[in-house]
């Protein structure tokens, strides 16, 4: 028998959509419809839609503050004002968030005419699971998976294993992005016709 979960909604799914008892599977999300049919979702960023979890403007942010960065990476420092102004973000909201890549060890910064702001390291070498930790802290979707003893449930909650489950294969999807990939993606863009270019 197919246990049925309230999960929210999401695109083809409802409240009550039902779960298959092969929901994980070695790193494998399957969900059954509520006609049964399977679909397999691959795609961790699926599930948080499904799931309503949301990143904040920080980490949203701090995203495209590096990949602007890493665009200009080897050219020498940015002024943190030129990045505000191609992303469209206030410049004083960006210094809070440049302070925290800074700390962690992501970006560096130099004072003087020449001064601003450039990646630490190559954007190869830096993976969005690393970068989404630094700007939101944990991505567990329940307090479960953080907090030992928090629930008496946790030995025998099955609910449990799906969400480390969810955490899991997101972080797994992160981690295998990096900025590099990301400039390639951003250039594939700026090729097309009428697209946003930083």
């Amino acid at each position: 028998m197919v246990p049925t979960w309230v999960i929210g909604t999401g695109s083809g799914y409802s409240v009550g959509t039902t779960l298959s008892d092969q929901f994980f599977n070695g790193g494998i999300f399957l969900l059954t419809n509520v006609d049964h049919s399977v679909i397999d979702y691959t795609n961790p960023i699926d599930l948080v839609g499904i799931l309503k979890m949301k990143l904040s403007t920080r980490g949203r942010y701090g995203t495209r503050m590096l990949l602007d960065l890493a665009m200009h990476y080897g050219g020498g420092p940015v002024l943190l004002k030129d990045v505000a102004g191609r992303q469209g973000i206030s410049l004083k909201y960006l210094e809070q968030v440049a302070a925290r890549l800074r700390a962690a060890g992501l970006i560096k910064s130099s004072r003087g005419a020449r001064g601003g702001y450039e990646l630490a390291k190559p954007p190869g070498d830096i993976r969005l699971g690393v970068v989404i930790q630094i700007l939101e802290g944990s991505l567990s979707p329940v307090d479960c998976l953080e907090v030992d003893g928090i629930c008496s449930r946790i030995p025998f909650c099955v609910a449990r294993d799906i969400w480390a489950g969810v955490k899991k294969a997101t972080l797994d999807f992160l981690e295998s992005i990096t900025l590099e990939d990301l400039v390639q993606r951003q250039k594939e863009k700026e090729r097309q016709p009428g697209m946003y270019y930083i």
